[in-house]
């Protein structure tokens, strides 16, 4: 099994503590990570790689989205590798930041009637995917994220998040 050295940043009080984050984050990427190298053959280097995790708030999301994609809103979760990676390329020693946002993963859970883990536990996955190279700005790029990220959350036990609907581009 791949092992990850995951660092976390608790930038909002509104969040669970740093352990219950913590065995969360190690749960949902060490599965993640453990799919991508059984199914997808995606090598890891010998030494767990790094990755950050900030769990922030709607403000700071808005301002790191605007300053990086040029959109002045919040969004659910930001990934920014720290290489550019290609999926089944090898990584190195540090895979990159996953920046989240409490209310707007809240907002989504509640439109979503999820859980406000299950919700997280899919963005987590996300923004993991994405520091491997993956991205949905075209249709066949959408559909082999999502369908990724169905198949990683199965093992996890939770449903297809995109049950019934087009691929996000």
């Amino acid at each position: 099994m791949p092992q990850l050295d995951i660092q976390i940043s608790i930038e909002d009080e509104g969040w669970p503590d740093e352990p219950a984050l913590l065995a969360l984050s190690e749960k949902t990427l060490g599965a993640a990570a453990e799919f991508l190298v059984d199914q997808e053959k995606q090598p890891f280097p010998e030494v767990a790689p790094e990755l950050s995790l900030v769990f922030t708030d709607d403000a700071a999301i808005k301002e790191i989205n605007a300053e990086w994609r040029g959109k002045d809103k919040p969004t659910n979760v930001l990934s920014f590798p720290a290489f550019p990676l290609e999926p089944g390329k090898k990584p190195g020693p540090m895979l990159g930041d996953i920046v989240i946002a409490r209310e707007t993963v809240e907002r989504e859970a509640v439109d979503l009637d999820k859980s406000f883990e299950d919700h997280l536990t899919h963005l987590l996955v996300h923004g993991f995917l994405h520091l491997f190279g993956y991205d949905h700005m075209q249709t066949d790029e959408a559909e082999r994220m999502e369908a990724l990220e169905t198949r990683i959350l199965a093992t996890l036990g939770l449903s297809d998040p995109y049950a019934g609907q087009d691929p996000i581009v």
